[in-house]
């Protein structure tokens, strides 16, 4: 089961309620307020892990909920604080946030704590303990929209980055005791505060894929032969249109041990970036690409010709998101080892011009060596020109 979109629901902790209490010991008859704070109530926290490759882990726990704090207890004891929740995520998760984030419906009112709390003390802000702010260290996070079509709210977070965490939702302070309410002119103060809500809300969780060389072509184009022959991933084969019904990741090894990703993307249909044929679900995958290889059938077994379907895929890709063609790429023609492969691809260098082209037979294991090595040079160029 591949799962790349799912909506869930977060709700931090909420934090102990304060209490009241008075030292009572032989020497200490009327030793006076020592009620303890509550805990925290813990975050619920996401953490990019580069070991997932997709969201099905949320797709069967949807609900997201931290563990509330302890409330305080006599003689001056503090409450724990609640667990943070780490869910992990897969790199390249963007986080959606669906509605405003809230807090949590209280889970008592001022009422349910030990005595009666004044008014004037209700609406008193929580006051921070010095020294309560918590050591997390939380990556920064770069709200920057993506490029395409949204119209999915406001985005939070990206994280694509391994270790990488965001706070979906925090959890809320612990009450203060009646110990931090003692005055000289109120010494034994019979009220404390309640918890503070955690905050909870809806959210989406988008992803998209991180690889560094992105498959594209028509349906049956020989997408998913092609990362057979160059990679140890096992994509379903056979004789006819969409058999790859969601992205593929394939590592390419080199003898030299370095390693490279290559998504496999779904095959593109006319109208793909209208959405039609879940094309908004197979095109967002291949933003992060470094390199888009278009695989097209050089053969023309489905009675297309060859240059036509990479127009039409590059005008799919210009209309989904302009940004696309700007990144380099590399034309794969597949299937050379039919007659008519040869006749096609002359045709295709005269009509088709400033494009690097390899020819292959990836079913039959030709023209391999020389796609890794152009796959693995344009790359090391791309990267180059982005670092200068």
């Amino acid at each position: 089961m591949f799962i790349d979109e799912i909506t869930v629901y977060g709700r931090a902790g909420h934090g102990g309620k304060g209490c009241v209490a008075f030292l009572r010991e032989p020497s200490r008859p009327k030793g006076g307020p020592s009620g303890g704070n509550g805990g925290r109530g813990g975050d619920v926290i996401l953490e990019a892990d580069h070991d997932l490759n997709n969201l099905v882990a949320q797709f069967f726990n949807s609900r997201l909920i931290a563990p509330d704090g302890e409330p305080g207890l006599g003689k001056g004891m503090d409450g724990h604080a609640g667990k943070d929740l780490i869910v992990k995520v897969p790199c390249g998760t963007l986080v959606w946030r669906l509605e405003p984030l809230e807090p949590a419906p209280e889970q008592g009112d001022a009422e349910d704590v030990a005595g009666t709390l004044p008014g004037s003390c209700r609406s008193r802000p929580m006051m921070r303990r010095a020294g309560s702010e918590r050591a997390l260290e939380i990556s920064p996070v770069e709200p920057a929209r993506p490029s395409g079509p949204t119209g999915k709210g406001e985005l939070a977070a990206d994280l694509t980055k391994p270790g990488q965490r965001f706070i979906l939702c925090q959890g809320g302070r612990g009450g203060l005791g009646n110990r931090n309410f003692a005055t000289a002119r109120r010494q034994t103060p019979r009220f404390a505060q309640p918890g503070e809500a955690g905050m909870e809300g809806k959210f989406l969780l988008e992803l998209r894929i991180m690889a560094e060389v992105g498959l594209v072509g028509f349906p049956n184009a020989g997408k998913s032969t092609l990362l057979t022959a160059i990679s140890k991933a096992r994509p379903k084969v056979a004789p006819y249109p969409f058999t790859t019904l969601h992205p593929q990741i394939g590592i390419v090894e080199y003898d030299d041990l370095h390693r490279m990703t290559v998504c496999d993307v779904p095959g593109l249909i006319e109208g793909a970036h209208r959405n039609a044929g879940l094309g908004h679900k197979f095109l967002r995958h291949i933003e992060r690409c470094k390199l888009l290889v278009v695989v097209v059938d050089m053969a023309g077994t489905d009675g297309r010709n060859p240059w036509d379907d990479y127009k039409q895929l590059m005008a799919e890709l210009k209309l989904y998101d302009p940004g696309l063609l700007e990144k380099p790429r590399l034309l794969a023609a597949n299937k050379m080892d039919e007659p008519a492969a040869a006749g096609n691809l002359r045709e295709f260098k005269r009509k088709v011009r400033h494009i690097p082209i390899v020819a292959m037979a990836a079913a039959f294991g030709e023209g391999i060596k020389p796609f890794k090595a152009a796959i693995r040079g344009m790359n090391r160029e791309s990267r180059e020109v982005n670092a200068v």
